[in-house]
């Protein structure tokens, strides 16, 4: 990874307007996100306007309607390094050929969706909770995606959601106390077409939870709108998590966007995916949470990069996660600190991974290791514990 300057990484800058400067776009229409999402960069002469492609990148983008689409919003383009192939969010979001190539660990539907679900498009793989995809499709396309099977309209499935038959399901099932919605991302969706949604589900008395997933804070920030919000907001309690994995990612238009969010009243948590080349450093990390925290956003989850076909040159180590946190622990705040974890390949579910601070235990004493690798005795109670009987 190139050198990492902590102090730059952490500041604010515009996103805008970069690539599309002197190009008759003003300032009303870069704040549109539908003027955004109508100029999203797709094809392979759009890209070489601006970047320098390696033959891998162009011979990726050829490929692009075979697997997974290719396209990148205006506001999120103006962020890749031109020169650079070695650029964090380029990486990310510009296809590459070894896409192409597939590890025989890999798999199409790596974290067993499709088999649990009761219905199409609603995931019941845990008691209370379901994931619930609204939409195919996203703002722009992340080259690691998950749900590649699904996702865009070009990879090997179609997402078929099944509307009345999910919401009679969830009326059905009272153990569901907390409903996910994402995709694709949900806030691609109109305002009116999700405010039908959140209401329909808020009307069900079991459910207490709403949760929506979505990447268009940092792909697309001129989606939050105070409409946007206001309509979330009637919706409480309801939680948002975003999806950054680059402290770069993190501009003024996005801050603006969380801070919008924030100030309705809604939670929000950070899932980043750990990535080779993007964000396997303590340091790159460290100024991520350290910059989400600014935004009043919880890192939450980091994710270890799932068995999606065509992911191996992305992957790290799970042994590079958990240095990171390791690399976290004790030199930053609990708060920027997020839970690394696992989605168990085949669907068995998130597993939560950690540094090995107990150093070994028994009946009446456990030793632990801290941060700086110094060990402290703990007294299980047992001798006292017989005294009370």
């Amino acid at each position: 990874m190139a050198s990492f300057d902590y102090d730059t990484e952490v500041r604010f800058s515009s996103a805008a307007p970069g690539y599309w400067s002197g190009r008759d776009v003003s300032p009303a229409q870069w704040a549109d996100y539908r003027w955004q999402l109508k100029n999203r960069v797709q094809s392979l002469d759009r890209i070489e306007e601006h970047l320098r492609l390696s033959e891998e990148e162009r011979s990726g983008i050829l490929l692009t309607g075979t697997k997974l689409a290719s396209a990148v919003t205006p506001h999120y383009f103006n962020l890749i390094e031109a020169d650079n192939p070695g650029c964090p969010v380029r990486r990310q979001i510009i296809p590459r050929v070894e896409e192409t190539f597939t590890d025989p660990h890999e798999m199409t539907d790596p974290c067993g969706e499709d088999s649990h679900m009761p219905v199409p498009g609603l995931v019941h793989r845990y008691p209370d909770r379901v994931l619930f995809l609204v939409t195919d499709r996203c703002a722009s396309y992340c080259r690691y995606c998950t749900r590649s099977r699904v996702v865009s309209g070009v990879g090997e499935q179609h997402l078929e959601t099944q509307w009345e038959a999910a919401f009679e399901y969830l009326e059905n099932t009272p153990e569901v106390r907390d409903v996910l919605l994402s995709g694709g991302d949900p806030l691609l969706l109109s305002d009116a077409r999700l405010e039908r949604i959140l209401s329909r589900l808020r009307r069900i008395e079991h459910i207490q939870f709403l949760r929506i997933g979505s990447r268009l804070p940092v792909f697309l920030p001129q989606r939050i709108t105070p409409e946007l919000c206001k309509i979330l907001s009637r919706y409480h309690p309801l939680f948002l998590s975003i999806h950054c994995n680059h402290p770069r990612e993190l501009t003024t238009e996005v801050r603006e966007g969380l801070e919008r969010l924030a100030d309705a009243g809604i939670p929000l948590g950070n899932q980043s995916v750990l990535l080779r080349g993007v964000n396997d450093s303590v340091e790159v990390q460290r100024a991520l949470v350290h910059k989400l925290l600014l935004c009043r956003v919880k890192p939450y989850y980091l994710y270890q990069c799932d068995l999606i076909k065509g992911s191996a040159h992305l992957r790290t180590p799970i042994q590079t996660g958990l240095e990171i946190i390791e690399g976290l622990r004790g030199h930053t705040t609990g708060y920027a600190i997020p839970q690394f974890v696992i989605d168990a390949p085949g669907g068995g579910g998130k597993i939560p991974l950690n540094p090995d601070y107990v150093v070994r235990s028994d009946d009446r004493n456990t030793l632990l290791r801290n941060y700086e690798g110094k060990e402290f005795l703990y007294p299980e109670g047992q001798e006292l514990g017989s005294l009370l009987m």
